[in-house]
């Protein structure tokens, strides 16, 4: 698996990304009306690494995805402020 192969997934919302992300990634606000079909709109075939702030909502949202038949989820424990905190 290559690097193009792997997204990282930001699920947190604008306010909280203004204060920091991890780069490169992608931005998809969980609270936005519209999410569920954005990210049923992204291609299946990649593997997503998906955070927010401390866990919770991206433990939901690879929950989503995983319905939506999405197979290589990882869900980052701790989020951001696990990251930020290396």
């Amino acid at each position: 698996m290559g690097e193009e192969d792997v997204v990282l997934l930001d699920v947190r919302t604008p306010g909280e990304v203004s204060q920091g992300k991890i780069p490169g990634a992608v931005e998809m606000d969980f609270r936005d009306p519209d999410f569920r079909q954005r990210i049923e709109s992204l291609d299946k075939d990649r593997t997503y690494l998906v955070y927010c702030a401390v866990g919770g909502r991206s433990s939901q949202t690879c929950e989503m995805m995983s319905e939506a038949g999405f197979a290589r989820l990882y869900n980052l424990e701790g989020g951001y402020t696990a990251w930020k905190g290396r």
